[in-house]
């Protein structure tokens, strides 16, 4: 059974809500009682997703009990074991993102016992401590459905995946020890033990500020280690996550991660199961390419699998404790920057993209250009119907439009001895084409709680940090869709506020390629690293990628949860047997 179909319990607590009255009576859910379950995890009630459900299991119910404290929604069932089961139902039916289940005189008549439920893919994906799963296959409503194991850590066996190889001093002398301790191991390491060896040595120890690491396969290991440059990680840069949108898509995008990283491929179904009968079609359409039913510049394939691949690229680097202090995302990107930034939900996310997608695929066929050039050299080329899309860099900028128009400024500006390149997309995004779009989803959007940022998110629409009104307004998002993106005002505007490293959290390295234009990158005031391939590659090329850019942040002198990065080398998810690849539904994890 796949995870986007079971419910995990993240967290079990005992809760007493006070003295009782005697001291065998029995406590009664009341307010008081729900607002101790709500602060029972040591986080605000405006901290907690905002589609929290609280589900009480009591035999006796205070008569003042409202359906609604504190901003969420309160249901009672007459037993815990109901309570439960109807978390997983709400959970699936998509009327809440989070349920405190309540057994009010659990284990004993004065206290509360709360679990905190969520759907197993997501909490995987976040890295929560899953206690195990609800087993729902005994069908009496009045039994307490058992929690089973989660199996989601196979140890994969292949000598021949690239892996991380880390190690680090105190100084520059202690490093050089390290190393040459390191490479007779590694000379003499059978290949099979490879994959089995340490991820950072020394091992037990805190690690030093000077640090080297390598991506490497047995054979190459002790080569590598010994021609590796070892970098000063005593003062961290701060990390600030990129997320690029649609142009950057390309078949197969980061499926060599999938399947093989529990992190990611739990993200990524998680991201899918939300976009209903569509989901399985544009796993299928990914992962087999060659036999896709829709190309992947269609934005019917283009944006939705973006999201996913960025969401869950964002998920896999979290799950090795980054904690990155700003978000940035270009045109369809933001709205992943926004999931992370705790602005809206991911349920909420994928509608409002699928809604963009709905409404997008209604409009005029129209495309996309990018010109070398900046931003007032291109206006006079412009239409009614062709319009500044994005200013990405200095002298990079994206053009929209209709088809035919677009045609028509596009060989007149190669006439006039302009580099111009066709962006891979079918919908004219960024121009006014899309403005009947924009209307529709607005009206889709005002359905969607949105919050406030819980941290720095940079706008390419307005150029600088998002505000709180921005964030909460259904027409800031839904005018996405016709605004020109400036990329570039907001990169400067992250790069003014610190010297920070830049990742890149999607295919192609498109953002990487801006960001190393920018002057204060160029003059050694920030860096770039990107998680994946420029271009289509092997599955192991994915994976090498994505490792390396582990192994830059280690150097950086940031710490790396090293049994989360050991994952992309040592698990593989069981197939079904007897099942291609394509035919396969959702990795199966559990």
């Amino acid at each position: 059974m796949s995870l986007t179909s079971q419910s995990a319990v993240v967290r079990r607590l005992i809760v007493s809500p006070g003295s009782a009255p005697r001291q065998h009576a029995r406590v009664i859910a009341s307010a008081a009682g729900v607002s101790a379950v709500l602060r029972a995890f040591g986080r605000a009630p405006q901290d907690l997703p905002a589609r929290t459900v609280v589900l009480i299991g009591a035999a006796a119910i205070d008569a003042g009990l409202r359906p609604e404290h504190e901003g969420f929604t309160v249901r009672t069932e007459p037993t815990p074991a109901r309570a439960l089961r109807r978390a997983h139902r709400e959970l699936h039916e998509g009327t809440a993102d989070l349920a405190l289940v309540a057994g009010f005189g659990e284990p004993d008549p004065q206290t509360i016992t709360v679990h905190a439920v969520r759907r197993a893919a997501e909490a995987v994906a976040d890295g929560d401590s899953v206690l195990g799963v609800l087993d729902l296959t005994e069908p009496r409503e009045d039994t307490s459905p058992p929690l089973r194991p989660l199996h989601r850590d196979p140890r994969g066996t292949d000598p021949d995946r690239h892996r991380l190889l880390l190690w680090s001093g105190r100084d520059a002398a202690d490093e050089s020890r390290v190393r040459d301790g390191l490479l007779p191991m590694l000379g003499g390491v059978h290949r099979e033990i490879y994959p089995a060896l340490p991820t950072a040595v020394p091992c037990g120890t805190a690690p030093g500020a000077v640090r080297g690491g390598v991506v490497a396969v047995s054979a190459l290991a002790a080569r590598a280690v010994h021609q590796a440059r070892s970098a000063d990680g005593s003062r961290p840069r701060p990390i600030a996550l990129l997320f690029p949108g649609q142009g950057s898509q390309h078949a197969g995008m980061a499926a060599g991660l999938y399947g093989t990283e529990p992190v990611f491929t739990a993200a990524v179904d998680a991201a899918l199961s939300y976009m209903g009968d569509e989901g399985p079609r544009i796993r299928a359409d990914w992962l087999d390419p060659a036999r896709a039913a829709i190309g992947i510049d269609d934005v019917r394939r283009a944006q939705p699998l973006l999201f996913a691949v960025d969401y869950a690229l964002g998920k896999l680097v979290l799950s090795w404790g980054v904690r990155p202090t700003a978000l940035l995302g270009h045109s369809a990107g933001e709205l992943v920057a926004a999931t992370f930034a705790g602005i809206v939900s991911l349920r909420d996310a994928v509608t409002m993209v699928m809604a963009r997608v709905r409404e997008a695929v209604k409009i005029q066929a129209g495309g996309m250009l990018a010109v070398a050039a900046g931003e007032e050299t291109v206006l006079p080329y412009l239409t009614a119907d062709v319009a500044v899309a994005a200013v990405n860099a200095n002298q990079q900028v994206m053009l929209a439009g209709s088809k035919g128009p677009l045609t028509e400024v596009a060989a007149r500006l190669k006439g006039d001895g302009l580099t111009v390149v066709t962006v891979p997309a079918t919908s004219p995004f960024h121009s006014p084409a899309m403005a009947p779009a924009s209307d529709a989803v607005e009206a889709d959007y005002r359905e969607i709680p949105l919050r406030e940022p819980r941290m720095p998110l940079y706008s390419g629409y307005t150029g600088a940090m998002m505000s709180p009104e921005e964030a909460r307004s259904p027409r800031f998002w839904a005018r996405q869709i016709t605004d020109t993106v400036y990329f570039l005002n907001a990169l400067d505007e992250l790069l003014a506020a610190d010297d920070v490293l830049l990742i890149e959290v999607g295919p192609r390295q498109t953002l990487t390629a801006f960001a190393r234009r920018h002057r204060s990158l160029r003059l050694g005031a920030g860096a770039v690293t990107p998680l994946l391939p420029a271009r289509a590659g092997t599955p192991e090329a994915d994976r090498q990628s994505v490792l390396t850019a582990a192994a830059r942040i280690w150097t950086e002198g940031h710490d790396l949860d090293l049994n989360a990065v050991s994952r992309l080398w040592t698990w593989s998810a069981p197939e079904p047997a007897g099942t291609a690849r394509r035919a396969t539904p959702e990795a199966q994890l559990a």
